[in-house]
């Protein structure tokens, strides 16, 4: 049986703040529509002070109907976890999720799920990394130690906001434990994107069809950051 391409996409939402400075939960929903991914990875999705909530309404998220936020068991009114949050098409099969600590001076972390689709396994980690290089360097490791560590190796996709502008340094950590980098464009600031701060990250059982940087009108305005997307299959 042929597998079809799925597509992912990361995207770190500012809490829902556009470039106008207008919290507007709904405009982010229509720039998810516009990309039609099968699995987005979200960073700055819950409030930074107070119960920390979902910046987007879970209600909101009913409504739209498309995607579904994968349950990791953080806080009661939050979507993920330090702002990291997995959605997933309705229809996807979660067959496990978990929190991934990281270490931290400043609250950062990662969310993973492993996922079914059109019969096929598929593990996802969503997370937003430290501004510090040796901070990031010491939580890529923590990462692919989750990985390492895992009962049964499965296809992977690592996606978030990384916050580092070079394939190198800390991120060359991923070549020594099978995966690579996709090939996307800056992304930041969404008004004029000169940095590659978000990333998609693959084990070299994927192959990378297609990705890219989602622009559009409301995409330049949703956030400062704009969404990425990679079309994927099993190599």
């Amino acid at each position: 049986m042929t597998v079809p391409p799925i597509k992912v996409a990361t995207y770190n939402i500012r809490k829902c703040v556009g470039t106008d400075r207008r919290r507007n939960p709904e405009r982010i929903l229509e720039v998810l529509s516009e990309i039609d991914a099968d699995i987005i990875a979200l960073q700055e999705a819950d409030r930074r002070f107070g119960n920390r909530m979902s910046a987007i309404p879970y209600h909101l998220l009913l409504e739209q109907g498309t995607y579904r936020p994968v349950e990791i068991g953080g806080r009661p009114q939050s979507i993920g976890w330090h702002g990291n949050a997995l959605l997933v098409k309705r229809g996807i099969e979660v067959r496990h999720s978990e929190i991934v600590p990281l270490p931290t001076l400043e609250p950062r972390g990662a969310v993973l799920a492993e996922l079914l689709l059109n019969g096929a396994p598929l593990r996802v980690i969503g997370t937003h990394l430290d501004l510090s290089g040796l901070w990031r360097r010491r939580q890529i490791r923590a990462l692919l130690a989750r990985l390492d560590g895992a009962a049964h190796h499965i296809p992977t996709v690592l996606m978030g906001d990384f916050n580092q502008w070079s394939d190198r340094g800390a991120l060359s950590e991923f070549a020594f434990h099978h995966h690579r980098l996709v090939k996307t464009p800056p992304s930041f600031h969404s008004t004029r994107p000169v940095a590659r701060l978000d990333r998609i990250i693959v084990s070299h059982d994927i192959m990378v069809e297609n990705s890219g940087a989602h622009i559009s009108d409301l995409s330049k305005r949703a956030s400062d950051h704009l969404p990425l997307w990679a079309t994927l299959k099993h190599a």
